[in-house]
């Protein structure tokens, strides 16, 4: 049986779980730390909608992530020390690289641009897309002043 494959299956589940890491902001998910938070509400009416790509923050933990998996992954390969540390190298660069772009992928999200009844015009970024409003629907914004959320 080839040693390998057991190698092989955990960098997979660490480029998966890496790529489950990001945080989506639609008005119907909460992270677990937002749970429980009281948040201001205010209403007002929808001003301007348009379509964004929301770019996931490259904190760096893929690509070190990536890189520790890919270094992992290459010093399995080949017969003798010096072979092995060259494999540890070419893995944990390939493996930083690949966890680097994974943390950089985007997704597509809408911005409203809302006029509360206060008179104030706030603009916010979320997932989702331009279908799910319509300029003068009257929505909901809450927040907690981290996080800001608009719904219908």
């Amino acid at each position: 049986m080839n040693s390998n494959i057991p190698v092989a299956m955990l960098v997979l589940c660490g480029a998966l779980a890496t790529a489950g890491c990001a945080t989506h902001t639609t008005p119907n998910t909460f992270n677990r730390s937002e749970v429980g938070r009281a948040q201001s509400v205010e209403w007002g009416t929808v001003q301007n909608i348009r379509a964004v790509q929301i770019q996931n923050d490259s904190r760096g933990v893929a690509t070190v992530t990536g890189a520790a998996l890919g270094g992992i992954a290459g010093s399995t390969l080949g017969g003798g020390s010096r072979a092995n540390a060259a494999g540890a190298i070419a893995g944990a660069v390939a493996g930083g690289a690949a966890g680097n772009a994974l943390s950089r992928s985007a997704r597509n999200g809408v911005e409203v641009t809302v006029r509360l009844e206060s008179g104030r015009t706030i603009a916010v970024a979320q997932d989702g897309n331009a279908n799910d409003f319509r300029v003068g629907d009257r929505v909901q914004v809450a927040s907690d002043g981290v996080t800001t959320r608009i719904s219908r």
